[in-house]
């Protein structure tokens, strides 16, 4: 049974309103399972990059995020060509069809996730087909987190 799930993100939740909302799903789901969050250093980018930059920039950027991976985790990555799931599926998902320990969430930075995060991940899940900045995605996933528990929980939260 799912017992902890991790978060990595690149970069840190600077806004206080973004973290705010974070903290607030992060504190309804500790009465329910364990909540770690990785934030990773975003690599320096140029005003006007390169693709080379920004494939760099990714590159190092997975490194890091793959030595974070814990091994026994379901990995899920946020990403554009990720699968779109209703609230029940995704519930399905963390509690009914996954018998680890653990899931990990990765959201990338502001130009993604490098392939070789979404080729370690064994599902890869988008949020919607329109675009949201990176930090905002990370609220709706923590949001979207607490309604699987609750669906999960038979709780009224998810109507």
């Amino acid at each position: 049974m799912l017992r902890t799930i991790t978060l990595i993100t690149i970069g840190k939740l600077k806004d206080r309103f973004y973290r705010d909302a974070a903290s607030e799903y992060e504190k309804r789901l500790l009465p329910y399972l364990k909540w770690n969050a990785i934030e990773i250093k975003p690599s320096y980018l140029p005003e006007n990059p390169s693709e080379a930059d920004i494939e760099a920039a990714l590159s190092k950027e997975a490194r890091e995020i793959l030595s974070k991976l814990p091994k026994q985790a379901v990995a899920i990555a946020l990403c554009v060509e990720g699968k779109q799931i209703s609230s029940e599926d995704f519930a399905g998902l963390l509690f009914d069809d996954n018998e680890a320990n653990e899931a990990v969430f990765i959201i990338g930075g502001s130009h993604g996730l490098h392939e070789s995060v979404k080729a370690a991940a064994d599902f890869k899940l988008s949020l919607s087909k329109m675009t949201f900045p990176h930090r905002l995605s990370r609220v709706m996933l923590t949001e979207q987190v607490y309604r699987a528990v609750a669906i999960n929980a038979g709780k009224i939260y998810h109507k």
